[in-house]
């Protein structure tokens, strides 16, 4: 009879606050043989906080290639691993694609313990909005890089989720208010769930003012939040035109989603009229 195999745990851990490390990420960490950590003397310092003595070993982009024969061995032996990154939810915009891709072709099982991703977390509180998301994840750290990425970026209707590093933060929102405008409305989310979380509300150029004037703001990392671009303005008449024809045949919500496609118009504006010519139709019977 075949021995059971292990199964890789890829475990989200907090950002900042302990106390958001969930019940199951705790069992699990604790359960596991192994833990695969970025940085060990910042992971060690969690687990010793949170009782857990599981064996701690390193896996970083530096080292992970090499990690990964230890580590398929160990799920071989029946054995569970738990990956985790310095915060967060591993693999993103953190080590380990490269081992997760190896344990899946291995057919080991993988299994995700989620939790606290600074990204969503920002999104969430935004008062931005959240049915399109792009995560961009770290810019170039060349200005020149940066702003040709910008660019690329810069038509996209979706809210964008970029993480920037302090030392980073004030040439990047000068190249952002340079590629999207001044006036792109933007969140700058500092220290999140930590003690001196500070969240940055306004136009591109008011952010970066708040920052600038913030004895606080050289300090901590920081998690962007963009409003997408405006779509192309369809116009008025001839949105009206689509719509009526295609209610004749749809719903509102699937008229106002062709007619968003056909014209490239945000989905809610589109919604919203067909709503309103629908109301206008009812009303005159």
């Amino acid at each position: 009879m075949n021995e059971p195999l292990g199964t890789l745990f890829v475990v989200a851990t907090p950002i900042g606050n302990i106390d958001d490390i969930s019940l199951r990420a705790r069992k699990v960490l604790a359960d596991a043989e192994i833990v695969a950590a970025e940085d060990t003397r910042h992971s060690g310092r969690l687990l010793e906080r949170l009782g857990i003595d599981s064996r701690l070993v390193s896996c970083h982009e530096h080292n992970e290639t090499a990690r990964i024969p230890q580590l398929l061995e160990c799920l071989a032996a029946g054995n569970d691993v738990a990956l985790i990154s310095d915060a967060g939810t591993p693999l993103v915009s953190d080590p380990g694609f490269r081992l997760v891709n190896a344990v899946v072709a291995k057919g080991f099982r993988v299994c995700p313990v989620p939790g606290c991703n600074a990204a969503i977390a920002a999104a969430s509180i935004s008062a931005l909005p959240t049915d399109q998301l792009l995560f961009v994840g770290f810019l170039p750290a060349s200005s020149g890089k940066r702003q040709t990425r910008l660019h690329e970026l810069e038509n996209s209707p979706a809210t964008l989720l970029i993480y920037e590093s302090v030392h980073r933060i004030k040439p990047t929102l000068r190249d952002i208010q340079l590629v999207f405008g001044a006036e792109r409305q933007m969140v700058a989310a500092r220290e999140l769930t930590k003690l001196h979380e500070t969240i940055y509300r306004g136009s591109v150029v008011e952010v970066l003012d708040q920052i600038v004037a913030d004895s606080g703001g050289d300090k901590g990392e920081f998690t962007l939040v963009i409003a997408g671009a405006d779509a192309p303005v369809a116009d008025d008449l001839e949105l009206d035109r689509v719509l009526k024809i295609l209610l004749g045949f749809m719903g509102v919500r699937q008229s106002s989603e062709a007619a968003a496609a056909l014209l490239s118009v945000r989905k809610r504006v589109a919604y919203q009229r067909a709503l309103e010519l629908r109301e206008d139709t009812d009303s005159n019977y």
